[in-house]
């Protein structure tokens, strides 16, 4: 026989419509009272009937998640893993589910999105990147369903909530570190710039630059786009004044242009220094072990779902913004130099 809400109540000794209110976790019950049910709701093997709740509340408690690539291709990159478990976490909490979009291109995670809103299947969107020419976005305005986005808008500023680093800071921090350390011939490698986060950590490496009286040259801002990190490098390499330097915008790429640097005879970092982004296991694992600018992913992952279920209870709250602290960790892929 399977477990009811009364059964719940009882073994708690508080009344079924407390354990209710638990379910829909009401700010008018406490939180130890919710650690209490949520106790005896594991220790009984209550689950949930998900079919009747969302007949009776109209809500599904599941959260959508649009993916900055195709899943085949997210999945190769650590962030993602990384902010889906910070997602998780917080919706773990309060017992929502998440549902990933599966398309295996723009317009098919697009028609994803598309049939999990009209199918109301969620009762709201992460949306793990902001790009220029998006339609997602556009897609759930008009639709009025809330959602959070990771990443600084492009567009509709004052209509979204986001949860962000201040990436040109951070792009202009990675860049004083290397000028800290002699460094002044320093190119910049980033993915693709349709991306707002791209743009910023360009921005960012260009006032250090300027900021130090150094060139800023056009020339050494190079972008990985279908996979040509190894004619990107090439490019890099093959002028007069080769950079002693690189600043990377990701860990994943920073990997494959230590192996590229590597075959071409260069050492990181007694020929070359070089500093990424994103604080992985990869940035651990690579050789020599990279000098990056933590972002905080699990953070940035966990304070998305609770902006996003706070939106969700409360559609009409103040569209805010929040900004997560980025922190430089020192590793082997730098050196100072004369």
């Amino acid at each position: 026989m399977s477990v009811t809400i009364k059964d719940v109540a009882k073994k708690a000794s508080v009344s079924p419509s407390t354990v209710s209110r638990v379910l829909a976790d009401s700010d008018k019950i406490s939180e130890k009272t919710k650690r209490k049910v949520r106790k005896v709701m594991n220790e009984l093997g209550y689950h949930i009937n998900y079919n009747a709740r969302v007949l009776v509340q109209k809500s599904t408690k599941t959260i959508g998640i649009v993916m900055k690539h195709s899943a085949s291709h997210s999945w190769h990159n650590p962030f993602f893993p990384e902010v889906l478990r910070g997602i998780s976490t917080y919706c773990h909490q309060l017992d929502y589910s998440i549902s990933l979009t599966t398309g295996e291109s723009e317009e098919s995670i697009y028609n994803e999105v598309v049939k999990m809103v009209n199918g109301k299947r969620i009762d709201g969107v992460i949306v793990l990147y902001s790009k220029k020419d998006d339609k997602v976005v556009p897609f759930l305005i008009e639709q009025q369903i809330p959602f959070v986005v990771i990443g600084k808008p492009m567009e509709h500023k004052n209509e979204i909530m986001y949860v962000d680093n201040d990436n040109v800071q951070a792009g202009k921090e990675a860049t004083d570190f290397l000028i800290n350390l002699g460094h002044e011939n320093i190119s910049f490698i980033g993915d693709n710039p349709d991306f707002q986060v791209i743009q910023d950590r360009v921005n960012g490496y260009k006032e250090a630059l300027i900021s130090h009286s150094l060139p800023c040259r056009e020339e050494d801002i190079k972008y990985i786009k279908d996979n040509n990190d190894q004619s990107v490098v090439t490019e890099l390499f093959s002028k007069n004044k080769i950079p002693t330097a690189l600043v990377v915008s990701s860990d994943i790429q920073a990997v494959s242009i230590l192996k590229i640097l590597h075959e071409k005879g260069y050492k990181v970092p007694n020929d070359i220094s070089l500093i990424t982004f994103n604080k992985t296991f990869i940035t651990d694992l690579a050789m020599p072990s990279l000098t990056t600018v933590n972002t905080q992913t699990y953070q940035l992952g966990y304070e998305s779902s609770r902006c996003l279920i706070e939106l969700i209870n409360d559609p009409k709250m103040f569209k805010r913004s929040v900004i997560i602290p980025t922190i430089i960790e020192s590793s082997d892929s730098h050196k100072k130099i004369n």
